[in-house]
């Protein structure tokens, strides 16, 4: 069985390999051809998006003579408010983000650009909606994208996260930031602790006679490997390092959401909606489609996004190396998880 897996761990070992040298390539073919068209924010109007969606269903359900009637009476209306020059009060914007979360957080990138264009033209009065979907992952990333949460916060402009599927770990320290959280009835919220796994090789290689040397200075340079043959000094090292990040995490929350009973919620587990809201863990059972319906009357809503332009090669070696990443992420690395 032993040999099984070796074998099987030199044909992944090829296998990955081959990808790393085709991608190479292909970078090097392509590193003499025109660079990519810079990012691009574009914003989107969903008042005027929704009305759109609501004129086709009418044209659809309603016969050409209502159309016609209902058109005619708005148009009399904007005309009568025009004359009376009722001056009414310019509706306060409600910016709409999106962040959909991996392992390493990349999103954040974009964020960042989106959040800096967002506060150069927001103003004390509007809001901010953040729709997050991200299941958590390598901690200094996700601490990144906390941070640049926190930006908006500081501006003091009204900050609300929405969560439709997930924000657990890494996810719910970006939507602990935000003033108020409201969740789908049956998304996953919580799971407040950190995780650290890898395999250790040291028997299967030791018996196929392949000697492994590490050097590092400094007495904890390194503690646990994956190759090496691993102490209990080494082990508790990292349990040590692992609780300290647990410690920074849990304050972390508790600093943001004081009402909430952290030693009750960081236990790692998970919760739903519903009882992630007995937990106050969320502050509201809604939907980010019911959110955005609710206010369509009381402002002016922009969802911004940047739209990052990739040529094929960049888009194959994106994949090929965040796949790289993934299989060498689940090997070995400390996660909120």
């Amino acid at each position: 069985m032993s040999e099984f897996f070796f074998s099987y761990g030199l044909f992944i070992a090829k296998v990955i390999t081959g990808l790393i040298a085709l991608a190479f390539a292909m970078a090097i073919l392509g590193s003499g051809r025109k660079k990519d068209e810079p990012s691009k924010l574009k914003v989107t109007n969903l008042n005027e998006k929704h009305t759109e969606l609501t004129n086709s269903v009418k044209h659809v359900l309603l016969d050409k003579k209502t159309i016609k009637q209902q058109q005619k009476e708005e148009a009399k209306k904007a005309k009568q408010d025009k004359k009376s020059k009722v001056q009414e009060k310019a509706k306060p914007k409600l910016f709409v983000l999106n962040f959909d979360g991996d392992i390493r957080a990349t999103e954040v990138e974009t964020l960042r650009e989106e959040i800096t264009a967002m506060l150069s033209v927001a103003e004390p009065h509007d809001e901010v909606l953040l729709k997050l979907d991200n299941s958590g992952g390598m901690v200094h990333e996700h601490g990144l994208a906390a941070s640049q949460l926190q930006r908006i916060k500081d501006a003091r402009l009204n900050f609300t996260v929405s969560i439709d599927r997930v924000a657990a770990s890494g996810g719910y320290m970006m939507a602990c930031v935000a003033d108020k959280i409201v969740a789908a009835p049956f998304a996953i919220i919580g799971s407040i602790g950190v995780l650290a796994q890898l395999p250790n090789f040291n028997r299967l290689l030791d018996k196929a006679g392949i000697d492994f040397e590490q050097h590092t200075a400094g007495e904890f340079k390194r503690t646990v490997t994956m190759f090496g043959q691993n102490g209990e000094k080494e082990r508790e090292k990292l349990k040590s390092e692992l609780q300290e990040t647990h410690d920074l995490f849990r304050d972390f929350v508790s600093d943001n959401r004081p009402k909430l009973d952290v030693d009750q919620v960081s236990t790692g587990e998970h919760w739903y909606g519903k009882q992630a809201l007995d937990l106050a863990l969320v502050d509201e059972l809604k939907t980010s489609d019911e959110y955005l319906i609710e206010n369509l009357a009381l402002y002016d809503i922009y969802e911004l996004k940047m739209e990052v332009k990739q040529s094929l090669q960049d888009k194959f070696l994106g994949g090929l190396f965040s796949s790289v990443d993934k299989l060498k992420t689940g090997l070995s690395q400390t996660n909120y998880r």
